[in-house]
């Protein structure tokens, strides 16, 4: 008998500390002010000078000061983004926003943040997903990215086209789109690929690759890179190979995301194109939150970012500073 009240007397606690825990947890949302909880997921913050620039944007928004709490998380590959998409769905959280790594795969786990009510908002790149899934999209156009680079390549009216293509992360949205407006003008114009491969958006593997095709003897006259940091390590490997570059050079020098640094290599005329990326997405997705919250119906689903294309022949100081990041 004395066992079995001891018994009661031990669950009647276990029950009070559980309801004691709630409360103080509500005690601390309240001390926090109702603050939005947020999970964001993006790629690795050390990608690229683009991604750095991102994320920096993303933390200065989501704070407490600002009414949030957020959570971070980072990966290049899209399971362990799902992973952390799991997780943050599990940690209850109000908003997950999404930078995937890879535009496939996410049906399930958007699916699930529906059912728990979370609401999803893309940011950066798009996904192969259903738009009921999500409320909303803020991206780059990058098939426009893409096709606006390649329009500006045949502008240049080379005698002939043989080209290194340095492709980022295969499956990205940023890779699909910068690869596929390239892909076509191969195919319908005649151009030449004397190599296509990835280098993952990393300076290195892309000097590595240009490296590898200086040492086969194979001509070149164009590098197609996908950002700026892989152009960065092209040019790299031409100036350790004494292959001038730029404009009215032996090799025309093409990037993506308008890095400062960048767009003063086009100033000084060593490279010749780079097409504007445009990172700063946390004020876009701060008022879509604001509107969702005061329950009012966002007006359009997708927001494409204003977003242009550099030549190096006209690209002035005010250019660089006011579109270098």
């Amino acid at each position: 008998m004395k066992k079995r009240i001891l018994a009661l007397i031990m669950a009647a606690t276990m029950v009070f500390g559980l309801t004691a825990c709630g409360g103080a947890a509500e005690e601390a949302s309240s001390d926090k002010g109702g603050l939005i909880k947020v999970g964001i997921i993006n790629n690795d913050p050390n990608e690229s000078g683009y991604r750095t620039a991102n994320d920096k944007d993303m933390k200065e928004m989501f704070t407490e000061a600002n009414g949030y709490e957020a959570s971070f998380a980072y990966s290049l590959k899209n399971d362990e983004q799902i992973t952390a998409a799991q997780k943050f769905i599990q940690d209850g959280v109000d908003y997950l926003l999404l930078s995937a790594a890879d535009t496939a795969g996410w049906d399930s786990v958007l699916k699930d943040a529906q059912a728990e009510g979370i609401k999803v908002i893309l940011f950066d790149r798009t996904i192969d997903a259903d738009p009921s899934l999500y409320e909303a999209s803020i991206v780059s156009d990058m098939d426009k990215e893409g096709q606006t680079a390649v329009d500006w390549l045949k502008g240049q009216n080379l005698g002939e086209y043989k080209i290194i293509h340095l492709q980022g992360v295969m499956g990205s949205a940023a890779q699909q789109g910068r690869s596929g407006a390239l892909d076509a003008a191969v195919a319908s114009d005649g151009w030449t690929l004397v190599t296509q491969q990835t280098a993952e958006w990393n300076a290195e593997k892309a000097q590595q690759i240009v490296q590898s095709v200086i040492d086969s003897g194979e001509s070149f006259n164009v590098i197609y890179a996908e950002n700026d940091d892989m152009a960065k390590g092209a040019v790299a490997a031409l100036d350790k190979a004494n292959i001038s570059h730029g404009v009215g050079k032996d090799v025309v020098v093409m990037g993506f995301d308008c890095n400062k640094w960048a767009l003063e290599e086009l100033l000084n005329q060593n490279w010749n194109y780079d097409g504007q990326c445009n990172p700063f997405q946390a004020s876009y997705i701060n008022d879509i939150i604001k509107k969702l919250e005061a329950g009012e119906t966002l007006s359009e689903k997708t927001i494409i970012m204003d977003e242009k294309g550099f030549d190096a022949s006209t690209i002035t100081q005010e250019d660089v500073d006011k579109y270098g990041i």
